[in-house]
């Protein structure tokens, strides 16, 4: 992930996973994310449902489960089944 600008570019190679997490808890994830340098990248989708999609890094899936699993012990978080067209 490179970051120019304020604008996030994310490498083609990511996997997109899509979560539901309580919109109050959504800066919680995002903060939780970036300390775990080039693993995934957050882009919030629909602040009042709560819609994120993260890009994970190649190779990263199991790193990425291990933090949903324990923020999900703290906040709600479900994963979000997207229809093509609906997301990025």
């Amino acid at each position: 992930m490179v970051i120019a600008s304020q604008i996030m570019v994310v490498p083609e190679a990511t996997i997109k996973r899509y979560y539901r997490i309580d919109r109050r808890e959504i800066h919680y994830l995002k903060f939780i994310l970036e300390g775990y340098d080039g693993v995934a990248a957050m882009k919030t989708l629909d602040p009042q449902e709560g819609l994120v999609a993260l890009h994970i890094g190649p190779g990263c899936e199991e790193e990425v489960n291990m933090i949903i699993e324990d923020v999900g012990r703290r906040v709600q978080i479900e994963t979000a089944e997207i229809l093509k067209g609906d997301a990025l």
